[in-house]
This record gives structure tokens, C-alpha cells and sequence, in this order.
């Protein structure tokens, strides 16, 4: 028998293998278009960072050494141009002599991948646009890099492959930016979980543009194009958009393929022709969870269907692929996520309803026993049917993630379900895990939920119906020094039972705490006593995750200064030193705030903490207990600050002539007068000012966004949205506006002088650095909501916009 493979990566190399070790008399060629058979794509981004230092290392073996131990013949730079299904041939080009040849075959495989998408754009060509695919790939981006020492990247997509080529880009040195037409990062996240990793991607340094379509590049590749008309200086740029299927030569053949172009096999990997078989990225496959067909391009399943399909061809025995279930992970700079299943958002578009077809188990464990030195936190999103039956499931954490999908999708090939989860017997010490292992605790929160003990709520279901409940916070009162959800009431958890009269049977209690065990509490406390009660999944921790400001500029990302220093201050003395290390919130802010007490005025303690709700907490902490942060850092998932008690004295005073920073309140909405704000916002920045602007009621409408998103409203917020401008395009003049003819007529005169529009001015305000700040409260009133304003629009009350004017030296009211 003479088998012809076409495709020498994952599947093909895998059933070449696995043919000769079936059958030693088998003829089997396998044919290349690339130079390299059975490299390690996947890491590709990880030697352009230095993490892998040898090139030879991404080669898992070589063509030589294929031959040798399997005696099988490897054709390299030799590409299938066409199939004669009928004669059993395939026509070939052998590229290093440009010889056009046909061989015959008795079965043939394909195992042709995929290719990455590029664009039709203009400046796609330049020589410093490349995408990452190949090792020619890899070998033209490592060599432009160690040439042209370019400074700033621009990386094209925000998947796994974006995602790790923008961490080894900055590992490199190079400053980088990030642009995801989508509105997050990772697809195969949902957004409220993939918000953590953008988070901690800003946190290290990494600009994230979200929402951003690429237009192509001008300035022979130095200027990168968005479609919303942004432009970007980047001196290298990689484009990772996403990848098609090779499937050219089969639909060629007259082979049955799908709507995207897959390769449509039977469970024996064969296709619509009895003779032809295929594997891998080019080919449908069955998700194992829902029974549909779909495309999972992943080099695991794409080897065990070269091994099945081995035997299949041979006749040897029937081998069946069942489904694929898309296990996957990725390391994310000191982050690691993983996913199994289905998402929330795929099943939502497939048509489930949440709390009718599926549930949410939402959980923030740590990696280990607490207690042990080095436990670092993880988040787990376990998506679950009526029945308990796993639908998928999201981690994202430090450490200790990858375990637990493995777990999960184990769980899932068994047919196990959430019940099993918190039944699994898993090895415990505490190095390793607690007693209760995050998979197990994922699972008992499931179990709660389908046998009534919790009804919980999701944030998103709090904001679509904010008047429905009443929003209690029971953390302790240290605990809320930092920060707490808006309109809420305090009631911590020790308290409840005691404070049980001050509440009404009639209203509906939404409850958080930290991450959701106390809330969980308190939420079987009031349901005991007769009141309608809702944990909020995820607790505070996923509030800040998602609502929170993701600003981390006062973090240090470089090594832990404080190991460094010899624990001394600047007047040489002694620094206290505070491990709070395991501890989940409250534990760290209560640890500090106990040890501060502790202290004389002026003295310095130094925190380090593994929470990530710790480097958000500390800083408000302090500013609201009257203390002093000096300094804070983080490090491979451990968070340090060093704190001073009390306010800390300045040598000498401010001198306010030299202050420069400029405080407008635009609270008009008139196209005049965002004109003239915008105009002086960027003349201010231009000559070296921190610019603030905080928009309130009438003036939010210059930040409405064009085709905003949908928002679920209830009818005055409607009323009030449907009543103001549409967008910064719809805004009227304060005089002479004659039904909207003189904003008409003062925007030609505008274009026909060469003066920039107001669009073009707002874009330059935020190339420039203005921040723009959304008045919270005037959204509420005039039922506008973040997700209808323009990128880059902060939300905050009038606290942010005090302290702004404080910090000013000249401040407008427009």
C-alpha cells in the first residue's frame, strides 16, 4: 500500500509515526511545502523573547532523523498543487527546482492546517509588518529585531498568539501595543473573566486598544491605520488576526466542506472520497459537549487524530475521534488562563438562557493551602446545565490553573458532572492544594445553587435592574475603608444578626463580600428569616475586576525593589516588615491596619501580599486612614508596599507658578462650545500640562459614541437617551443654530479654513494624554451607561473631579 501525507506538522507527523509502527511494509511518503517538518509552532513567541534561547530547540525532531528511525521518505519544499480523485494522483511542486511531477497514491492524508489571515490592505507589504506562523517566520522577526532594534510594536489581534507575542515583544524591550477589533481580549473567554487578564496586561506595561479594527499602515510601515481613525507609531508590527483552514487543494478535488472552509471527515477521519482521509486545523470536528460541528484548531486534538486515523487507513482496526472539547492554555505574563467548553457568550448566541438552561458557578480559591508560603489566588468561571451536566468552564489565575482544567475537562470526558466536581478525591498537602480543592469548591458552589441553598446574582443582572434591589455590603467596616460598591449599604457580616430589624421583607437584598463566602452567609441568614436575599457572584473582587479602574501606574513592575534595600529609610530606620502572603481579603487589610497601629507616626512598614485586591485596596486604604503609601510593586503575582504612618511632611512647600495642570468642567453640550473645549484642552497639553476634563449632564453627550451598543434601559432612561445627541456629530450650536443648519454650515466653514473637527479634536485630546472623565452620577440620571460612550472615557463621581481642581491651577467651567 502507498500512502501520501500531505503536511508534515502535529497530524502528519504523528500518522506517518504511527503508520510505520502498524505496518513495517507500508510505502509512505510525506510531503512538505515549508522547509521544516515537526517544529514547535507554539513556541515560536517565546524564542523571539529569549525564553527559549537555542533555535534548535523548536524543532521537536528532524527530517533526517524521521527518515532514519521510520524509514519513510520526506519531501521538504514540496507542495500539492491538485488531487485527481478518480486516478488516485496528486500533482506536485518540488520548489527547489521548480519541477512540476504527479505521484500515484493508494490512500492519501491530508494534513494541510492552517494559515494565518491577512488582510487586503494597503501597507500589508511593508518590510516590517510580519506575521508569526513559520520558522521563516520567527527567523525574519528575531533578525529585524537584532538589526533594526526597533523600539515600539504594534502586535494585531488578541488572541493566544497575540497574547504571547506581545509579552515576548515587551520581554524584548520593545513598548508595546495591542489593537483587538473585538471589545476583549482572548475569545475564548467571556468578557467579565478576560477582564482580569487585560488588567494585569496593563498592569505590566502593555497599551490595550480594544474595539480597534486595523486599516493598514502608511510612512512605509511606520504608521499603523485603525478604522476608527486612530493612527500608531510602531516600528515593527505583527499581525496575528486569526487563522483560515488550508483547505484550497481539497475543495478543488470536489471534497465536501463546511461554510468556513473545514474538511468535513467522518468519525473514522475519512472524507467525502473513500480514499482520502485528513486531520488537524483543516478539518470539522464535533464539539464534545454540544454535539455540533465546529473548528477547534489545536495541535492536541490534531495529534490524536493523526494516531487514530493511522489504523484507520491500514484497515488494521476501526479507531474513532469522538469530538474535541477545546481544552486550552496560555501563559500571560505571570498570569495563566485556561479554558474548557463552551463559553457564556457562545451558548448565549446559540440560543440559552441564563437560569433557564445554564448556570454560573463564579469562585476566587487560592492555588494552595493559604498558610504554605507562595499561595496565589485563580478565579473559576464553571458554566453548568439544569441537570449538573458541565458545559465549560475559565481560569484565570497565578498558579495552579492549568491542574484544574485538566481536572475539569477530565471530568467532562467521563460524563461527570458538578455533583462529581465536589466528590473528586484529589491529592492535598499543602504545598500542592487545601483540603478542599479549588475544583471541589467550584463544585460545591454549584450544587448550592441547583439545590436551591443560593439564588445568586451576576453583576450584569445588578446593572440591568439597579432599582430592584437593595445592595448590602457585609465585609467589615476596614475592609469597606477601601472602596465599596455605589448605593450601598453597610452591614457586615458579624452584625447582620443583630441589625436583622433594620431591614424590609419587602425589598430585595442584593449581598457581596470580598469574593462571595460571607455573602453566601448572609444570604442563607436572610432567607431563614423570611427576606428575599441574592449573593453577587464573584463578591467585590469581581466588581474592581470589571467596574473598577484597571489603573496601576503607581505599581512598579521591576524586580521587588524592597528585597534589594536593606530595610532602611531614607533617615535610616528600621523598616517593619509584614508577610501577608495566602491571606485573601480581609486578611491583608487587616493585617496591615493592625500593624500600623502598632506604629509610632512616621515609622515604615513593608507589605507583601499575594491578593491582587491588595495593590487596588492599599492605596485607598491609606489615603483614607490618613496614612502615607511611598511605594508599591509587583512581581510574578506578589504585591509589596511600603506604607508610613500618618501623612508624610514635605521639605518644602509647593510653589503654585509651577504647578501645571489644567481642570475643565464641560457641563454644556453645544457644538460651539465643545469646540473651543477641546481646542484649548490640546493647546494645554501641547505646552506640557496634565489636563482633566470631567463631563456632567448635557456635556456627556460629546462623548456619545456612534452606533453604540444596545443597553438594556429601563423607561425613563430611555426617554432621556432617546431626548440628547446621538454622538459629538449630532450636537447643535448655542446661537444662530437654526434647526441644525448653522452646526452644518460652521463644520464646512471648519473643513474649508483646515480647522480639525471636533471628532479630529477629541482624537488628538486623547493622543495627547487629556483625560476625559464621565460624571457617573449625570450618566445615571440621563440613562447613559459606559458602554454607549467613546473608548478611552473614564467614569467617577465628584470626588475624582475634586481632587482634580485641588491639584490644578486653573480650573473652567463650560
Amino acid at each position: 500500500m502507498k500512502i501520501i501525507v500531505v503536511g508534515g506538522v502535529a497530524g502528519g507527523a504523528t500518522a506517518i509515526a504511527r503508520l510505520r509502527r502498524l505496518d513495517e511494509n507500508a510505502e509512505i511518503l510525506l510531503l512538505e511545502r515549508g522547509k521544516y517538518v515537526s517544529f514547535a509552532n507554539c513556541g515560536l513567541p517565546y524564542y523571539i523573547g529569549g525564553a527559549i534561547e537555542e533555535r534548535d530547540s523548536l524543532f521537536v525532531t528532524t527530517k533526517e532523523s524521521i527518515e532514519d528511525k521510520y524509514n519513510i521518505e520526506i519531501r521538504t519544499e514540496n507542495e500539492v498543487l491538485s488531487i485527481d480523485k478518480e486516478n488516485k494522483r496528486v500533482r506536485i511542486i518540488d520548489y527547489t527546482s521548480g519541477r512540476e511531477y504527479e505521484e500515484d497514491y493508494d490512500k492519501l492524508l491530508l494534513s494541510t492546517g492552517s494559515s494565518p489571515f491577512i488582510p487586503d490592505v494597503e501597507g500589508i507589504n511593508e518590510r516590517n509588518i510580519f506575521k508569526l506562523w513559520t520558522v521563516p517566520d520567527v527567523d525574519a522577526i528575531y533578525n529585524f529585531i537584532e538589526k533594526e532594534k526597533p523600539k515600539k510594536a504594534v502586535v494585531i489581534g488578541g488572541g493566544f498568539i497575540g497574547l504571547e507575542t506581545a509579552e515576548n515583544l515587551y520581554e524584548k524591550g520593545l513598548e508595546v501595543t495591542l489593537v483587538e477589533m473585538s471589545d476583549q481580549v482572548m475569545p475564548p473567554l467571556d468578557k467579565d473573566m478576560a477582564k482580569i487578564l487585560e488588567n494585569h496586561l496593563e498592569n505590566k506595561g502593555v497599551k490595550l486598544l480594544l474595539g480597534e479594527g486595523f486599516d493598514g499602515t502608511e510612512n512605509k510601515g511606520k504608521t499603523i491605520k485603525l478604522k476608527s481613525g486612530k493612527k500608531l507609531e510602531s516600528d515593527i508590527t505583527i499581525l496575528s488576526i486569526g487563522v483560515r483552514p488550508n483547505s484550497g487543494i481539497a475543495k478543488s478535488a470536489g471534497l465536501e466542506l463546511n461554510e468556513r472552509g473545514g474538511i468535513k471527515v467522518d468519525k473514522f477521519q475519512k472524507t467525502s472520497d473513500e480514499n482520502i482521509y485528513a486531520v488537524g486545523d483543516v478539518i470539522e470536528v464535533k464539539d464534545f459537549i454540544l454535539g455540533t460541528n465546529t473548528m477547534i484548531p489545536l495541535a492536541g486534538p490534531a495529534n490524536k487524530q493523526g494516531r487514530a486515523v493511522a489504523s484507520n487507513i491500514l484497515e488494521k482496526r476501526e479507531e474513532t475521534y469522538k469530538a474535541t472539547m477545546g481544552t486550552s492554555v496560555a501563559k500571560v505574563f505571570d498570569m495563566t488562563v485556561a479554558t474548557v467548553g463552551s463559553n457564556e457568550k457562545s451558548l448565549i448566541k446559540k440560543g440559552y438562557k441564563y437560569k433557564k438552561d445554564y448556570y454560573i458557578s463564579l469562585v476566587h480559591p487560592m492555588s494552595h493551602a493559604g498558610y504554605y508560603p507562595g499561595a496565589l489566588p485563580m478565579t473559576i468561571k464553571l458554566i453548568f446545565g439544569r441537570d449538573g451536566e458541565i458545559l465549560g468552564a475559565q481560569i484565570v489565575g497565578y498558579d495552579g490553573v492549568d491542574k484544574r482544567i485538566d481536572i475539569i475537562a477530565t471530568t467532562i470526558y467521563f460524563k461527570g458532572n458538578v455533583y462529581d466536581l465536589s466528590d473528586l478525591e484529589l491529592a492535598y498537602a499543602p504545598p500542592y492544594s487545601s483540603a478542599k480543592d479549588p475544583v471541589n469548591f467550584a463544585g460545591y458552589v454549584a450544587t448550592n445553587i441547583l439545590e436551591g441553598l443560593t439564588e445568586p446574582i451576576t453583576l450584569q443582572e445588578l446593572k440591568e435592574d439597579k432599582s430592584k434591589y437593595t445592595v448590602l455590603d457585609v465585609r467589615e467596616e476596614i475592609e469597606q475603608v477601601s472602596g465599596m460598591m455605589d448605593e450601598a449599604i453597610s452591614m457586615p457580616l458579624t452584625e447582620i444578626r443583630n441589625r436583622i430589624g433594620e431591614l424590609d421583607k419587602n425589598k430585595e437584598y442584593a449581598i457581596y463580600c470580598a469574593v462571595g463566602i460571607r455573602g453566601y452567609i448572609a444570604e442563607r441568614i436572610l432567607k431563614q428569616r423570611g427576606f428575599s436575599a441574592h449573593n453577587i457572584l464573584g463578591g467585590y473582587r469581581t466588581y474592581l475586576d470589571i467596574e473598577g479602574s484597571s489603573d496601576y501606574s503607581d505599581l512598579s513592575t521591576e524586580q521587588d525593589k524592597f528585597e534589594s534595600s536593606e530595610n532602611k529609610d531614607d533617615n535610616n530606620k528600621e523598616i517593619k516588615l509584614l508577610n501577608v502572603c495566602g491571606l485573601s481579603c480581609p486578611g491583608p487589610i487587616v493585617q496591615v491596619s493592625e500593624a500600623i497601629n502598632k506604629l509610632s507616626p512616621g515609622e515604615i512598614i513593608e507589605v507583601v501580599a499575594t491578593d491582587p485586591g491588595f495593590a487596588r485596596d492599599i492605596k485607598s486604604w491609606a489615603n483614607n486612614t490618613g496614612n502615607t503609601l511611598l511605594e508599591s510593586s509587583a512581581n510574578k503575582g506578589k504585591f509589596s508596599a511600603k506604607i508610613q504612618k500618618g501623612k508624610r511632611v514635605e521639605k518644602e512647600e509647593k510653589n503654585p507658578t509651577n504647578i501645571k495642570e489644567k481642570t475643565m468642567i464641560i457641563f454644556d453640550g453645544d457644538l460651539d462650545k465643545a469646540i473651543a473645549s477641546f481646542i484649548i484642552a490640546t493647546g494645554a497639553a501641547a505646552m506640557g500640562n496634565k489636563v482633566n476634563m470631567f463631563f456632567t449632564f448635557w456635556g456627556l453627550s460629546i462623548l456619545r459614541k456612534e452606533n453604540a451598543p444596545k443597553v438594556k434601559k429601563d423607561f425613563m432612561s430611555k426617554m432621556f437617551s432617546m431626548m440628547l445627541p446621538k454622538s459629538s456629530r449630532k450636537l447643535g450650536l448655542s446661537k444662530m443654530n437654526f434647526f441644525g443648519m448653522g452646526s452644518k454650515m460652521i463644520r464646512k466653514v471648519m473643513k474649508d479654513k483646515g480647522v480639525s473637527s471636533l471628532e479630529e479634536l477629541i482624537l488628538n485630546a486623547q493622543r495627547a494624554g487629556v483625560k476625559m472623565t464621565a460624571c457617573q452620577m449625570s450618566m445615571d440620571v440621563m440613562g447613559l451607561s459606559k458602554e454607549e460612550l467613546i473608548e478611552g472615557v473614564e467614569v467617577g463621581g465628584v470626588a475624582t473631579m475634586l481632587s482634580d481642581n485641588d491639584n490644578s491651577n486653573m480650573n473652567l467651567f463650560i
